[in-house]
């Protein structure tokens, strides 16, 4: 037997003979009290044999209940010191009739019937009325019409009070075992609370990014072992959720109070991914990726929420690493490969080339060419990353810079049989870098090139407002799923089936692209569909 069904039978058993034992002391005092009265008013009575028997042996009754372990008997046993106490009662009545002892029958009667049910109730009732009737009998009492009634009065009481007590007895026991049902149920659900709070704590504290939970009062109920982590290697108490001064991304301004992700987290706002460095300029420092999501009540009010943290140093790290890296070496090939391209073409001015000569030298300028756009696509990304790229406003005309980019696309569409369809029919005036509008319009035009059909179409398209000219150029090429369009402006981002194809390209068109859009205060979006084609729409205000 386990420990606790140890302790829960002891006390049960303490429930038991406490129980038996108030039961007989609850009799003893009626009938102390009974003796006190009979003391005063009636002292000759008190010496009746009759009279000090019973009372003699309901005290007796009285220590056995305090002394005998009724829980380790049968439970039947019980039974005897109600039955015994019918029989002491009565001989106080015989030795006394005058101060109402058959009254005190109602003692045991109760305590049959609650504990035994209806045996009990029967027994008690048949006993006491046979034990009443007898003792008239015995005292030569006549039994006439005006003597029935004293001999039906108790026991009709005790059958009304047995009966009383029966019911509220089975109401009692139906209404404990719903108490029990309910307990246990409440029992099971405490278990499975509390197993599941210590999966939870266990998974929370064994995964690497930070967890912190907190109420609608914004007080943190939960801080698992990863977030506690990231405090304390900066010298901050297990117990802070933040350390005083949190750094931007550029590692070096400091987040305002309201500006900080916790605040913000309880303020019930929703956020992903605010990357914000720990540690002072100069020192050990650890950039954290912090996202939070809001709780709600079912009523829909706040109910407090989650912030997550993880660790984001190594990525932001590799990624700088990485361009400067692209920036290093793109500088390092722009100047041979400028140099090879002159000497090309001057190599191609030669009218004295034979034609497989002057061939191959075309396809080694094409090439050359192909590489230095590469090259000049990897410093302009560089170049934006760092917001280098020098913007020049001025007056020019989107209709015209559409001409000029269709013309110079035309002989690679027409490889391909892919028809250019222009419907910029009017001048389109705007104010903006129309040099770097041109490279906008050359990478999507392109594209749509590149990834369209044999025989396929491109369309270039504009819809102008008063503020406002949208530039539109559509395609019916292989199209992008959901997921590809969500990540088809990151840097270095070519779609699965592209990589797995002969077509080039480093994966940073669309994004210089969209980047030069928005340095204009416009944006560039995408909607597309598999199979059916995409569309690109540069929103471009019409003045700064």
């Amino acid at each position: 037997m386990s420990p606790g069904s140890v302790v829960v039978e002891a006390d049960r058993r303490s429930r038991v003979d406490r129980a038996v034992f108030q039961s007989q002391l609850l009799l003893a005092a009626a009938l102390l009290l009974l003796v006190c009265a009979a003391f005063v008013f009636q002292p000759g009575s008190v010496l009746d044999v009759r009279f000090f028997g019973g009372v003699a042996v309901v005290f007796v009754l009285t220590g056995a209940a305090a002394i005998v372990p009724w829980s380790t008997l049968p439970h039947y046993w019980i039974a005897l010191l109600p039955i015994i106490d019918i029989f002491a009662i009565v001989a106080v009545r015989q030795g006394n009739s005058v101060l109402g002892a058959g009254l005190l029958l109602v003692f045991p009667v109760i305590w049959l019937a609650g504990y035994f049910g209806l045996r009990g109730a029967v027994t008690s009732v048949v006993t006491s009325s046979t034990l009443l009737w007898l003792s008239a009998l015995l005292n030569g009492e006549p039994l006439t019409l005006n003597s029935i009634p004293g001999l039906l009065l108790l026991p009709v009481t005790l059958t009304f009070i047995a009966t009383t007590t029966l019911l509220t007895s089975s109401r009692t026991s139906a209404q404990r075992g719903l108490l029990r049902q309910q307990a246990d149920l409440l029992e099971v659900a405490l278990r499975r609370a509390r197993r599941q709070e210590q999966t939870l704590d266990e998974v929370l504290n064994a995964v690497t990014f930070g967890v912190v939970a907190f109420g609608k009062d914004g007080v943190e109920s939960i801080v698992n072992r990863a977030h506690r982590n990231f405090q304390t290697q900066f010298g901050q108490p297990e117990s802070s959720v933040e350390p005083p001064v949190l750094y931007k991304p550029d590692r070096t301004t400091p987040y305002l109070p309201e500006e900080r992700p916790f605040r913000r987290a309880t303020g019930g706002e929703r956020f992903d991914d605010v990357v914000v460095w720990l540690g002072e300029p100069g020192e050990h420092r650890v950039a954290l990726s912090v996202s939070s999501r809001p709780l709600t009540a079912p009523d829909g009010e706040l109910d407090g929420g989650v912030m997550v943290s993880r660790d984001v140093t190594a990525e932001i790290n590799a990624i700088q690493a990485r361009d400067d890296l692209v920036a290093s070496v793109s500088h390092e090939l722009r100047t041979p490969l400028t140099s090879i391209l002159g000497y090309l073409e001057l190599a191609l001015d030669d009218e004295g080339l034979d034609a497989s000569t002057r061939s191959m030298l075309e396809v080694a300028s094409s090439n050359a060419d192909r590489l230095l756009a590469l090259v000049a696509d990897l410093l302009t990304a560089a170049s934006e990353k760092d917001q280098q790229i020098v913007m020049s406003f001025n007056q020019c005309d989107l209709a015209e810079i559409a001409v000029q980019s269709i013309e110079a696309q035309r002989l690679s569409a027409s490889d391909r049989g892919i028809s250019i369809e222009n419907s910029i029919a009017e001048p389109v005036l705007l104010e903006a870098d129309g040099f770097r509008l041109r490279q906008v319009m050359d990478n999507l035009i392109s594209n749509a090139i590149k990834y369209n059909r044999e025989n396929g179409h491109v369309s270039v398209s504009t819809r102008s407002s008063a503020s406002h000219v949208d530039l539109i150029v559509s395609d019916t090429g292989i199209g992008l799923s959901d997921l590809e369009q969500t990540k088809l402006f990151d840097r270095y981002f070519r779609a699965e089936g592209v990589r797995q194809s002969t077509i080039h390209g480093s994966g940073l068109g669309l994004t210089i692209s969209r980047d030069i859009v928005r340095r204009h205060g416009g944006d560039l979006v995408v909607t597309s569909a598999l199979g059916v084609g995409t569309s690109f729409t540069a929103s471009i205000p019409r003045a700064r």
